[in-house]
């Protein structure tokens, strides 16, 4: 197993639990009929009124007056995206097609690029897996925490769980981790195939493309103690297994991207891992963005 050299530690307060809830920019809210969809920057307002028979303004509530016809739909939204693109309002751009989603039901409305999700700040769901190295009773001992690469559209460099990824529109999340578990960790399908649900985690904040608002479903997967994760697609530049109390001060100083460490945080509560002085202060400022119990 890889290490790397330790950190100082010392008590930090978890930057990810504010950042996951937090807000600077001037929004307006997004509606689509009676869905409150997502929010965008009040200062993109004057983009968005070339298209006055798609994006009506009504107060201070935008409302999508998109074609009923499904794929006519779609093309209105893909039509607006483009050109806020061209104008640098969508950045990022993935050519990868997402949901766009109810946030309450997750029912898919319509469907269109996975970097305009930001640009509306609508729902988008993501599926991360902590890999764990456990002793011989079953306790974890270690995390494999990937380091994202250089050239990564978001977060480049940023410390990350061994396996993540955003959900396209047709697959679920388990779909998306046993594909994501081979690209960036080099685990087969059965290995994957052992990974047990954890909570789902909803992120509510901005970022550099506009608005995250994610739904992370959290998975764990026991890796074998000789088990050398290998990347797949280039998308990390490192991995590392690292010693739980190791991973526990990177993620809880803010080494780690804001999802990921919610992702370690809950893992390290779920499996009782944090000195209990600590875990019942965490896991209530945890507690409001979960969205089923555990």
């Amino acid at each position: 197993m890889s290490t790397v050299a330790p950190s100082q530690h010392h008590a930090v307060p978890w930057p990810a639990l504010q950042a996951a809830r937090h807000q600077t920019t001037p929004r307006l809210p997004v509606w689509y009929g009676d869905t409150p969809l997502g929010s965008v920057q009040t200062a993109h307002l004057d983009s968005l009124a070339r298209w006055p028979q798609w994006v009506q303004r009504r107060d201070d509530t935008l409302h999508l007056a998109l074609p009923a016809d499904a794929a006519a739909r779609d093309a209105a939204l893909a039509e607006i995206n483009h050109q806020l693109r061209t104008e640098g309002l969508i950045v990022a751009w993935r050519h990868e097609t997402f949901g766009l989603l109810d946030p309450d039901s997750g029912a898919v409305l319509a469907h269109m690029e996975r970097a305009a999700c930001r640009f509306w700040g609508s729902l988008t769901r993501g599926a991360h897996c902590n890999g764990f190295v456990a002793d011989d009773q079953g306790r974890p001992t270690h995390l494999w925490i990937a380091r994202r690469a250089w050239n990564k559209a978001t977060d480049p460099g940023k410390l990350d769980n061994l396996v993540g990824g955003g959900v396209p529109f047709d697959q679920s999340p388990y779909e998306t981790l046993l594909r994501e578990a081979w690209e960036e960790a080099g685990l087969t399908r059965e290995l994957a195939q052992q990974a047990t649900p954890g909570r789902v985690i909803r992120i509510h904040c901005d970022v550099p493309e506009g608005r995250m608002v994610e739904d992370i479903h959290v998975h764990d997967l026991q890796l074998p103690a000789g088990l050398q994760p290998q990347n797949q697609d280039g998308e990390v530049a490192e991995l590392h297994c690292l010693s739980i109390e190791e991973a526990t001060h990177r993620a809880a100083a803010g080494e780690m991207t804001t999802d990921a460490a919610l992702v370690t945080l809950d893992f390290l509560l779920r499996h009782g891992l944090l000195p209990e002085t600590e875990a019942a202060a965490l896991h209530a400022r945890l507690q409001p963005l979960l969205q089923r119990a555990p």
